[in-house]
């Protein structure tokens, strides 16, 4: 009687264990290629040579636009709406909401982004407007992707949710390994190795 249960709970365990290991692997398996890739491009970055492209783009404000640029009273403020909807018309570039930095003669917006840097510049005295974009390729902002450096909230939150779904697979997996560890004599010595290699290596190579 004793066996039939150990044996029935052993049976339920290993049903729920497979099921959220499978299925913490199937949400975080593309992710999972993608991180892998970029972790191999991130450490060899210095080898994988890149050729930015910059564009840029310039345009005027009329007088009216030009006169609402008045000293918004704090070092980093918007531009006033009309003047953020004639840059975007004229050049591309979005800095609705954006804090720029305002300084006598002009105001600075810095645009981040993955895989590239782009800016705003718009000259007080004379309305000049002066937009710079730097592309560094799809390997850049594949590796900004997986870095999250200007990647914005959603992508932030996606990351955390991967991580998650990462730390169940992991889990689930130890805990099956544990399960099976009878039949497989290997398991321990590999799962030892596994913890002790980076552990040696960080010790006696990192400096």
């Amino acid at each position: 009687m004793r066996d039939t249960v150990d044996r029935q709970r052993r049976a339920f365990w290993l049903k729920h264990l497979h099921r959220w290991h499978w299925i913490s692997s199937a949400v975080s398996l593309v992710a999972l290629l993608l991180f892998s890739v970029t972790g191999f491009t991130l450490n060899h970055a210095a080898r994988i040579e890149a050729s930015p492209a910059v564009s840029r783009f310039a345009a005027t404000l009329p007088a009216p636009l030009l006169r609402q640029l008045t000293d918004p009273g704090a070092k980093s403020a918007p531009v006033p709406p009309a003047v953020a909807e004639f840059v975007r018309s004229e050049t591309g570039a979005r800095i609705e909401a954006r804090a720029g930095d305002w300084s006598d003669d002009e105001v600075y917006v810095s645009l981040p982004r993955p895989g590239g840097d782009a800016w705003v510049a718009i000259d007080r005295e004379n309305g000049d407007v002066q937009y710079e974009v730097t592309d560094r390729g799809w390997l850049a902002w594949l590796n900004d992707l997986h870095k999250g450096r200007n990647t914005g909230a959603v992508w932030s939150a996606f990351i955390d949710v991967f991580a998650l779904a990462c730390l169940v697979f992991a889990v689930t997996g130890l805990v099956l390994l544990k399960m099976h560890a009878a039949q497989r004599g290997m398991t321990w010595p590999m799962v030892a190795l596994g913890f002790v290699l980076p552990v040696v290596i960080a010790l006696v190579f990192i400096h």
